[in-house]
């Protein structure tokens, strides 16, 4: 039990339907089993602000990667901080000038100021996705690229691929806090994400937290596979 209480502390549960009420039921079964549920665009898109009371009871991660220029998103963290997220997600890619307004707006939260972590390079985007935009040498290259800039612009930490982790603390070391997504326990389905890894080998390499969806939004049982993810990594 006592592996299991500090896995699910490293355990984000990753919640996004258009359905409130289905929402509310996740939240409601993984809540136990994780350290954060995350809220993500769809959700928001379809509900708003309402969409955190379906989370009562659990620290947000609400996941928006917000991407705009410096004074629109500093409006909108500051738009969004009375709902007291505990993580809010900006795209690193919008650059240090954005990046140092959204913290600098998330300061205003004081004691309360959510973790603002820099989406670095999307966990569906392999080499040749990134090629097709512009970018040359591949997601470890780019990842690093934006870390740097980001991190150096106020950002708490970043959003990567678990492939990077490993290359992010050797440049940046324990400090940044490192959210992995596109996670898929063994034998699970790899749906649109191109670069993923176990919850078990994210957590070896060095992942503060890890993001699981699908695998557990969509089993028969949701409580159960969270829990079975949050023993995995205790």
């Amino acid at each position: 039990m006592g592996a299991a209480r500090h896995g699910a502390r490293r355990l984000i549960a990753a919640i996004d339907t258009p359905s409130l009420d289905e929402a509310r039921r996740l939240a409601g079964a993984v809540g136990p089993h994780c350290g954060l549920v995350k809220l993500g665009l769809e959700a928001f898109c379809a509900n708003g602000p309402a969409l955190l009371d379906a989370a009562a009871g659990h620290d947000v991660f609400l996941d928006l990667k917000l991407h705009d220029i410096p004074n629109t998103v500093a409006g909108a963290v500051r738009a969004l901080l009375p709902l007291r997220p505990a993580m809010l997600t900006v795209h690193a890619a919008g650059g240090s000038a954005m990046i140092a307004a959204a913290r600098e707006a998330a300061e205003a939260a004081g004691a309360a100021r959510p973790v603002l972590l820099a989406v670095t390079v999307l966990t569906s985007l392999s080499a040749g996705a990134l090629a097709e935009t512009g970018v040359a040498g591949g997601p470890r290259q780019q990842v690093l690229r934006l870390a740097k800039l980001a991190l150096a612009a106020g950002a708490d930490g970043l959003v990567c691929s678990a492939n990077e982790i490993s290359v992010l603390r050797d440049a940046f070391g324990a400090d940044p806090v490192l959210v992995v997504p596109g996670i898929r326990p063994a034998g699970a389905d790899h749906g649109d994400q191109a670069r993923v890894a176990t919850p078990e080998a994210a957590i070896a390499a060095g992942a503060s937290y890890i993001v699981v969806g699908r695998p557990i939004t969509t089993a028969a049982n949701p409580a159960a596979a969270a829990a079975s993810i949050a023993a995995s990594i205790g």
